[in-house]
């Protein structure tokens, strides 16, 4: 099978797992819109292939190092934290008629940083990169094309599954009324706070 194709499988199955990233893309394209949506995609996938460059230069060898691994886990579980209390806090305004307002939104530049830092935020992502990374070096060896293409292959499909995740979720907020969209923003705000709280408890066990 050709390396591309590999990597499309690894990302199809990235596309399904559940994960603070994914929660916050839902949310976002439900409350903010396809285009707001779409640029914390781009964010995502831009932190995703910062790591796998940075993997393939040898660059995280750094976190091999049980104290910096305990160092990047406590704050990446505290940004986590901070983005779900963020989440949970923030306010749906709607009209007397329970209609929704639309509000000032932040800056384009504010959700690719907000989805760059999100998935960077996690130290999972870092040690999933290294550990296929290294498993895919050693399955083609020297052959780089083949690693690349790998690499192409699963970032392509992370980023047009993302894609689609926003659109679906983009068109279903003309069908939900806002307390339902006020139960979004809770429920993400609860599973990033949970998922933060988890990460530091994770990686004090494994220290």
């Amino acid at each position: 099978m050709h390396p591309f194709l590999e990597g499309m499988i690894l990302g199809f199955t990235l596309a399904i797992m559940l994960g603070p990233a994914m929660f916050s893309l839902i949310q976002t394209s439900i409350h903010r819109g396809l285009n707001r949506g779409m640029m914390l995609a781009g964010g995502i996938f831009l932190s995703d292939l910062v790591l796998v460059v940075l993997c393939y230069l040898g660059a995280l060898q750094v976190f091999g190092n049980e104290r910096n691994y305990l160092m990047f886990g406590i704050i990446g579980g505290i940004i986590l934290v901070v983005f779900g209390v963020v989440t949970f806090l923030r306010k749906v305004h709607v009209t007397d008629n329970n209609s929704l307002i639309e509000v000032k939104k932040p800056g384009v530049l504010t959700y690719i940083f907000k989805g760059f830092f999100l998935n960077f935020a996690n130290p999972f992502v870092w040690i999933f990169w290294v550990s296929v990374m290294v498993t895919v070096s050693a399955s083609h060896g020297a052959d780089s094309y083949a690693t690349i293409a790998f690499f192409a292959g699963t970032l392509f499909t992370i980023f047009t599954t993302d894609i689609a995740k926003v659109i679906v979720a983009s068109r279903l907020k003309r069908y939900l009324q806002p307390k339902v969209l006020i139960m979004v923003n809770h429920a993400v705000g609860i599973l990033l706070v949970l998922f933060g709280i988890y990460l530091v408890i994770r990686t004090f066990m494994n220290f």
